[in-house]
């Protein structure tokens, strides 16, 4: 039997690298589409004793087919807990309960910064952007972020036009210099071309590895930072036959996380 089907798209490939950043017993708090995809794969794969919360205070959600918001009514029944805003925030997150967040954003940089506020200067700015919902104390406490990004020079940049989230700010201690928990922070970020990691000893995102269908090289040129590529880079591992069995069969058999595609988004 082949281990690792060629028929995958890229979505996929995402989703299945977020999943496999997720151990067992994690407590993860997650969104829509891609977070919610990443953490079901791995807790019918190998986390089965992950925890998924919504920000809309449901915790151990069961749905049948996949959520369209936090607050979809297809989280509610079976859930261990169905709550409010304020008690996954605040008695989870900021008790130190999450282990893992997922984040996205319209810029994110080097540090693992993201940026939701405005894009160019905040008192002139080109565009302003939603601001940060649950995303600041999320990426402030949670004990590890994945994070999820296009690949290109307009979404990734050297340093982001204003911090809505932090990641390791400006370099090393400066998480703890803001008065955030020791040994949080950003752990990689998952784009539609590279996984890639962070250096605790500069804060800075180095190259981990690289997606099948590219190249070092590709992904460099289209980096807005120089981009350091680790010792053993080496290429993305493709979705495994029982992780793509998950997400077709159980998760999304409608193939909506495919449709990410089609449409342009990756």
């Amino acid at each position: 039997m082949k281990n690792h089907p060629d028929d995958y798209t890229k979505p996929e490939l995402m989703a299945c690298c977020g999943a496999r950043e997720i151990r067992d017993y994690d407590v993860v708090l997650v969104g829509t589409g891609f977070p919610t995809m990443c953490a079901n794969i791995a807790s019918h794969t190998h986390a089965p004793n992950a925890r998924l919360m919504q920000e809309s205070g449901v915790f151990d959600a069961q749905p049948k087919r996949p959520a369209l918001s936090v607050g979809d009514p297809c989280l509610n029944p079976g859930a261990a807990m169905i709550g409010t805003l304020l008690d996954i925030m605040g008695m989870f997150l900021q008790a130190g309960w999450v282990d893992v967040g997922f984040l996205s954003g319209s810029q994110v940089d080097k540090y693992g910064n993201i940026n939701t506020t405005v894009i160019g200067d905040y008192n002139n700015p080109k565009s302003r952007l939603p601001g940060s919902g649950g995303a600041n104390p999320m990426g402030s406490l949670a004990k590890k972020v994945l994070i999820i990004a296009l690949h290109d020079t307009r979404r990734l940049a050297e340093r982001v036009d204003f911090i809505t989230t932090p990641g390791y700010i400006d370099g090393p201690g400066a998480r703890e210099r803001w008065g955030l928990p020791p040994d949080t922070g950003p752990q990689v970020i998952i784009t539609n071309k590279a996984v890639m990691r962070f250096d605790k000893a500069t804060g800075e995102a180095y190259l981990a590895t690289y997606h099948p269908d590219t190249s070092i090289e590709e992904v460099r040129e289209n980096t807005p930072w120089d981009l350091k590529v680790a010792d053993d880079v080496h290429e993305t591992e493709p979705p495994t036959e029982e992780e793509l069995r998950v997400l077709r069969e159980v998760l999304d058999p409608t193939r909506k996380l495919s449709a990410y595609e089609r449409r342009g988004y990756v």
